[in-house]
């Protein structure tokens, strides 16, 4: 080693209509907190506070973080809420409407702007974009954040992923051959089955509850290992061969997977020693005892490693009330010290082209940040990205993947009878949005078409 630390994202060459269809999913649910009345609003304006909506950062204690340890240090009152996709875009778009508006700040992944920035609702930030020039942002993110167009929307705040984690007396385990830095698909089923063998119960671990990633895991992973592809691919034989891996590694998953929705929970209880999440959702177990997990990439399958490097940025509505006040706490959050507290008590990480992380971080957020840049770097990574362009439909698309898992995985189903019914149901919810494939799927002239 000499000495320098790895990248966390590694670069991805986007043309303009690439950027526009980047997003950033592995959207962290959780509880909203509740948007202030107008007149509310008011009333905090007039007493110097500003008003931030995220999508980012929603669960209690992650708000409570963002509330009591990055936005504390900022010269006025931040009242900071937490909000799903769907309310986050309806509240901005109904002030643009109104033609008035008490949000200052709006943070997002870059789906979540997308469409904000397409019917040109948010600010130009040319300006403030070459005043933080300095910051090192990755120079893909800076075209990213153009949202497909010549000025920028957004500035980069943060960038996460997805990655694996194991108790470590589960990597005593593993299968013969097998190296939990370059694992395959069927070696962690392999490596599921010699747990069972070896403990009496199943100990893999998949977000499949109500509130979890596990259309992610298809999206962004498993699909692009199997097939290269993800919509273009959705009901081919290679999806079939995916779909019955799936149901192998269920059958030595935690029975009590349908109800988890992060699992870092589950791994800190020993009820999986195994398991894939969005970083976020595995943080608290690596924090708490680094020296009982090791984080690794994900798996690599028949097409390679599919993986999802997620952006999130800062952006101000064109009705925000005090434009000033927005720029001057965007410059706070994207500081170097608040984007360091951001990956040392959020685990997600600076968006800067080099990694840009504080020598006191924690063992188990390094590990993250090890185990992401080794998965973004790979030479058999299928960058996935997050949907863009789908609007109002981003719960019928997620749904289309989680009815698919309880038809052929759950219900054990013909996995191409399921598969050409929901093929149909997939292209129902493209064409009603008309929204163009994104990677890893080829570049479309119109609507994405399923195959």
């Amino acid at each position: 080693m000499d000495g320098r630390r790895p990248e966390v994202l590694t670069s991805v060459s986007l043309t303009r209509r690439q950027a526009l269809q980047l997003a950033a999913g592995a959207t962290v649910l959780g509880l909203t907190g509740c948007a202030p009345s107008a007149r509310e609003a008011t009333e905090e304006q007039s007493q110097g506070s500003l008003v931030m909506i995220s999508t980012q950062f929603q669960p209690v204690a992650e708000g409570e973080k963002m509330r009591s340890a990055v936005l504390a240090g900022f010269g006025r009152k931040v009242e900071f809420l937490g909000e799903e996709q769907g309310p986050f875009e309806d509240r901005i778009r109904a002030e643009a409407q109104a033609g008035k508006g008490s949000v200052a700040v709006i943070g997002g992944q870059h789906g979540d702007l997308a469409g904000l920035a397409a019917d040109q609702l948010l600010t130009d930030l040319s300006d403030l974009t070459q005043e933080l020039s300095g910051r090192g942002f990755h120079p893909d993110y800076l075209e990213l954040a153009k949202v497909g167009g010549d000025t920028p929307a957004y500035i980069p705040w943060a960038q996460a992923s997805y990655l694996m984690t194991a108790r470590k007396e589960a990597v005593d385990l593993l299968p013969s051959g097998a190296d939990v830095n370059s694992l395959t698909y069927e070696q962690l089923t392999a490596w599921g089955q010699r747990i069972q063998q070896q403990e009496g119960s199943r100990r893999l671990g998949f977000p499949a509850g109500e509130m979890g990633l596990l259309n992610r895991f298809f999206q962004g992973y498993s699909y692009p290992s199997f097939t290269g592809a993800l919509n273009t691919r959705f009901a081919s034989s290679e999806a079939e061969a995916m779909w019955e891996w799936m149901r192998g590694a269920w059958a030595q998953a935690n029975p009590q997977s349908t109800g988890y929705a992060f699992m870092q929970e589950p791994l800190q209880a020993g009820e999986v020693w195994v398991a894939w999440d969005h970083q976020a959702r595995l943080i608290e177990a690596l924090k708490a005892s680094p020296d009982d997990f090791v984080a690794f990439p994900a798996p690599t399958g028949p097409k390679g490693l599919g993986f999802i490097p997620v952006l999130t940025g800062l952006a101000i509505p064109k009705t925000a009330p005090d434009m000033d006040g927005a720029k001057d706490l965007i410059r706070y959050l994207t500081d170097p010290k608040q984007t360091a507290t951001v990956a040392r008590e959020l685990g997600f990480f600076p968006p800067t082209a080099q990694q840009q992380l504080p020598e006191d971080l924690e063992p188990g957020i390094r590990a993250e940040a090890d185990a992401i840049a080794a998965q973004s770097t790979s030479q058999a990574k299928v960058t996935s990205l997050l949907p863009v362009g789908l609007r109002d439909k981003s719960n019928a698309y997620n749904d289309v993947f989680r009815t698919t898992f309880d038809g052929i995985v759950l219900k054990r189903r013909d996995a191409r009878q399921v598969l050409a019914g929901k093929a149909k149901e997939l292209q129902e919810v493209l064409d009603s949005v008309k929204a163009p494939c994104w990677r890893p799927d080829p570049e479309s002239s119109g609507t994405c078409q399923v195959g």
